[in-house]
């Protein structure tokens, strides 16, 4: 019976496997422990997996523990110092660039408001050259106007306006 070794990092468990684990490991309750025996004393493949979980286990057991040295320890630390180093050099180099980009968010959304507050300001305060425009034509005639009134209000002249209809108006109501 030959083993390839496998790829432990892809390899997951099976529920069948963990409930072995948790058995071995004493951390199932009563009712749980009945059904895992009733398993193994019917299942051939069950009582072969769980046997090879033991031998892993005593294995393991066998093993001689772990002893991490000074030098270990200290480049472990040097590792994370320099990569928390790293880490702040970067986001030291970043500020420059999100303060740049919060002045020119503000000054585009400044830009947005003033132009904004000008379409209102056009679009809805009166224009105080419209009456003007309107008044043109009688503007233009200002003086002659003037003229004729001061003298002796000469009604003959205001009809003759009337008559050209100048006074657009007041010919509507007229009629």
């Amino acid at each position: 019976m030959s083993h390839e070794p496998a790829d432990l990092d892809d390899a997951q468990p099976t529920p069948l496997e963990e409930r072995l684990v948790s058995y071995l490991d004493g951390e199932l309750d009563d009712a749980e422990v009945r059904q895992v025996e009733d398993l193994l004393a019917a299942d051939p493949k069950a009582r072969e997996q769980l046997a090879r979980l033991e031998r892993t286990w005593s294995a393991l057991d066998r093993l001689s523990p772990a002893s991490v040295d000074e030098v270990f320890t200290r480049s472990t630390i040097e590792m994370v110092s320099v990569s928390a180093a790293d880490d702040v050099a970067r986001q030291q180099a970043g500020i420059p660039r999100r303060r740049r980009r919060r002045w020119l968010f503000g000054a585009a959304g400044l830009a947005a408001a003033l132009v904004a507050g000008f379409l209102a300001v056009a679009l809805c305060w009166p224009n105080p050259n419209r009456q003007v425009l309107e008044d043109l034509p009688l503007l233009e005639d200002f003086d002659e106007f003037q003229h004729v009134f001061s003298k002796d209000d000469d009604l003959r002249f205001l009809r003759l306006l009337h008559q050209n209809k100048l006074f657009v108006k007041d010919a509507a109501d007229d009629s």
